[in-house]
């Protein structure tokens, strides 16, 4: 692959891949009905939005910019899922026009703003059920802002619909099963007044080996309740599917340890500095016999990916690949120190194209302020 990448650095989607997850879910959808939304916060890219869209019933947002983009790219051929806690009084007639469905993410804002929209109407809840060890990721941990609790949901008549989402990157089916035990216990046959259930993302589709549990799970919902279930999978759609090439532009030894300065930097991909996370690297042999740290060119001390292995010594041009980086990376890059986005590339079975460039007119663009002629 980076022998055919002409630029660096680069980020690289692999069409295929991402299709491979699609037509599991596809797959899914066949065997128990559930309706599929790409949930676009985690890569916005319209390339992989138009991939999707032959194979998803919609696509889920979580802001007025997202409802825009997925509007464009759906052109009514689907339908829009928002939930966010961030609702703006002066965006809301808009957000109403473009989305299907809103999710409300609290009674108070419920209370605020439900008597104010055609759309159809949902309460994100939280289950009070947490699976994750880094509250970081956990939709249930303590003072949690994301959803009513549980408890407080005893009004299902003023609603059609209810949103969950409190798991990160699953690869079983464990939690799901637990915590719609939970809300069954809870809600009983009050769930048979809803129109839909939106079970969120955080379900690695494609990355897991037995659907039996879910499959089961959404058939039971469906037969008992008459419920329509949604899922929003992310990045398990563009996660695997995401690969950021670079290249060495400098070598030399601190302390002992070689330094390989790339030309990227964890500004391209910040939940490496976020949440000291080491991405995987293709080149990377754990028994190779030479070691290398791999450093960003910013002038920021912890623009470090990692340590390394290799099997020959890292030297001026070579080039890296960063692998699994799909989601959660350019949606979240910056030109830190004027360093520019990556090249952005779409790989398919047949060749490597690249469908995005920035230049310094977009950086200029960025900090011009409003007026300026220079």
């Amino acid at each position: 692959m980076k022998d055919s990448v002409h630029s660096s650095p680069a980020f690289v989607l692999d069409e295929c891949e991402v299709i491979k997850t699609l037509a599991v879910l596809a797959e899914l959808r066949a065997q128990c009905g559930c309706k599929i939304l790409y949930s676009i916060k985690s890569l916005p890219l319209t390339a992989v939005m138009d991939i999707a869209k032959p194979y998803v019933d919609g696509f889920s947002v979580s802001s007025l910019f997202e409802a825009r983009l997925a509007d464009e790219v759906l052109v009514g051929q689907g339908s829009i899922h928002l939930t966010t806690p961030g609702i703006r009084a002066d965006e809301l007639k808009e957000l109403d026009a473009l989305c299907s469905h809103i999710s409300f993410n609290s009674w108070s804002q419920y209370q605020r703003y439900a008597d104010q929209v055609e759309a159809s109407v949902g309460l994100r809840i939280n289950p009070k059920l947490s699976f994750l060890q880094d509250e970081r990721f956990d939709p249930c941990r303590s003072q949690s802002k994301l959803g009513a609790a549980l408890d407080d949901v005893t009004c299902l008549e003023q609603i059609q619909g209810l949103h969950l989402h409190n798991i990160f990157s699953a690869t079983d089916f464990t939690p799901l099963i637990k915590t719609i035990d939970k809300l069954r216990q809870h809600v009983g046959l009050g769930l048979a007044e809803l129109d839909w259930l939106n079970i969120g993302g955080g379900y690695l589709f494609g990355q897991i080996k037995d659907y039996h549990p879910f499959i089961n799970v959404i058939n039971q919902l469906k037969n008992d309740f008459g419920v329509e279930v949604y899922i929003e999978p992310g990045k398990a759609l563009v996660g695997r599917a995401g690969y950021l090439i670079a290249t060495v532009l400098d070598c030399f030894v601190s302390d002992g340890e070689t330094i390989a300065v790339l030309d990227t930097s964890v500004n391209h991909n910040p939940e490496v500095f976020e949440y000291q996370r080491q991405p995987e690297l293709h080149e990377h042999q754990p028994d190779g016999r030479y070691s290398a740290i791999l450093a960003g060119c910013t002038c920021l001390a912890g623009d470090v990916f990692g340590r390394y292995r290799f099997a020959e010594p890292l030297q001026v041009g070579d080039k890296v690949v960063f692998k699994q980086v799909g989601a959660y990376s350019l949606i979240k890059a910056n030109r830190f120190n004027g360093y520019n986005f990556p090249d952005i590339y779409l790989s398919d079975s047949v060749r490597v194209k690249r469908i995005k460039h920035y230049d310094y007119q977009d950086y200029r663009q960025q900090w011009l302020t409003d007026g300026d002629v220079i």
